[in-house]
């Protein structure tokens, strides 16, 4: 190809071309992609999905990047949208000129990444954002969230949310106006005591680190109520008192693979760890990380009675048991995740 001169990647139909420039890591490759010849020019201009990640951390010359890039003759339809940078203030119109553009392109996916100071929630969202049903996905970073009257996110199936002060008043306006809401993600999220997950639709929930910087005691106590989610996940370090599961009776999943804060006691990961256990008796497969399968051994040296199916490997389960609860248990299988093991 190269000795007879041919470019035969360039007399591909446009739409393998633009499926070629979809697949780059960042819209910025994408257009420089135009000056490989006129046929590659425009082409970057019709791909579904725009890609935006400051790795420079000059954060004026990026937010000006974008500016422009948008004001180019692009697609009518986006399917995704993402911008992942540093924060200030100072930017918060030209961020929210962003998320109108997208909506306005009735884009599917919207992904930002605004990281302020201390990892706090810093960006002011226009209220048009919570009125907006052309979402399908939206992952949520540095958000702060102050909508004026309810939500309505008819389409919403996946919501992550970093770093977000959500009260349970606010909780519920999220679920309540996400109807078809499936996966629900939570990472250092705080505000609230009681996560009050009623929905019907709501599947899987991720319950990721826990920080509440007006807390510097780590004092809180939380409790999970989803009595129709199928999955849960409880990951990372969770920096509180304690965790309590109330009503989780649909569980079929469960993947417990946080660990506790440094000042947290023994005794109270102990209680915590054994809560866990009795109140996820029926579910199909539980899995636990290292720090889990501690607090695991830890109960067993000193005696705690295990469900007769309770399987793990390297170790041998208990022969006796002396608690009518955990007895009931006929359908728990337990894996560990070790360090280096698949």
């Amino acid at each position: 190809m190269w000795r007879r001169g041919e470019d035969r990647i360039s007399g591909l139909p446009d739409c393998l071309l633009i499926e070629i420039l979809s697949r780059l890591p960042s819209t910025k490759g994408a257009i420089r992609t135009g000056t490989l010849s006129k046929r590659w020019k425009h082409i970057w201009q019709s791909i579904p999905s725009l890609y935006f990640n400051d790795y420079t951390h000059n954060r004026s010359a990026f937010y000006s990047f974008i500016d422009k890039t948008l004001t180019q003759p692009l697609q009518v339809k986006l399917k995704k949208f993402e911008v992942n940078t540093d924060y200030d203030i100072q930017y918060e119109s030209q961020v929210n000129n962003w998320i109108s553009y997208a909506i306005r392109c009735n884009v599917e996916e919207l992904n930002l990444t605004l990281e302020g100071a201390e990892f706090e929630a810093e960006f002011l969202v226009d209220q048009i954002f919570f009125n907006s049903s052309c979402f399908t996905k939206l992952q949520l970073e540095g958000f702060i969230f102050n909508p004026i009257g309810m939500i309505s996110w008819k389409n919403l199936k996946s919501l992550t949310i970093s770093y977000g002060n959500l009260d349970e008043d606010l909780v519920e306006n999220i679920l309540s106006g996400s109807p078809v809401l499936e996966t629900l993600v939570l990472r250092y999220c705080y505000g609230y005591r009681l996560l009050d997950i009623t929905s019907k639709s709501v599947k899987n929930l991720v319950f990721s680190e826990y920080m509440d910087p007006e807390d510097e005691f780590e004092a809180d106590i939380i409790e999970i109520n989803a009595p129709n989610i199928l999955s849960l996940t409880i990951r990372g370090e969770l920096l509180l008192w304690k965790l309590l599961l109330l009503n989780v009776s649909s569980l079929v999943e469960v993947n417990l693979d946080y660990m506790n804060g440094e000042t947290t006691p023994i005794e109270v990961e102990e209680e915590m760890f054994k809560g866990f256990i009795l109140n996820l008796r029926h579910v199909n497969e539980l899995k636990t990380g290292a720090f889990c399968s501690k607090v695991l051994s830890r109960l067993e040296a000193k005696g705690f009675v295990f469900p007769s199916n309770f399987k793990f490997p390297g170790v041998v389960p208990p022969l006796y048991s002396d608690s009518r609860d955990i007895e009931r248990c006929s359908c728990l299988t337990i894996v560990l995740k070790l360090i280096g093991l698949s």
